[in-house]
């Protein structure tokens, strides 16, 4: 499931399950409203992210070249270190700014989401 929030100079999508191959029917309208809303910040927040593979990485990389494009940056916030070696791997990982100061909640703890450090909760 991916969320899509605004205020006035951020656009923030909160991604929680997979973010695979089984999901991509759904990212080029993800990516079309994202990046309508023209914001200067996309945040992403994957705390709440389960698995990703390089389908995922992407739909990430797509929002990110969108968004430089405009002169704008993306961030990715509550990535765990296998997220960010997905995206290392497909040779992207400079089109964002991590959130290395981010934790995630202890809600998405006690739900058995894992944690930024890529431990399960359980």
């Amino acid at each position: 499931m991916i969320e899509i929030s605004t205020s006035a100079t951020t656009t923030t999508l909160t991604i929680a399950g997979d973010l695979d191959l089984a999901e991509r029917d759904q990212f080029p309208e993800i990516t079309a409203r994202v990046t309508g809303l023209r914001r200067q910040l996309v945040v992403v927040d994957m705390c709440k992210v389960t698995f990703m593979d390089s389908t995922g990485a992407a739909f990430l990389i797509s929002l990110a070249d969108a968004g430089r494009k405009r002169g704008g940056a993306t961030v990715l916030r509550g990535a765990d270190a296998r997220d960010l070696f997905v995206i290392e791997i497909c040779g992207a990982l400079e089109l964002f700014r991590i959130d290395a100061e981010h934790r995630c909640d202890d809600e998405a703890a006690e739900s058995g989401f894992r944690h930024p450090d890529g431990a399960e909760a359980r």
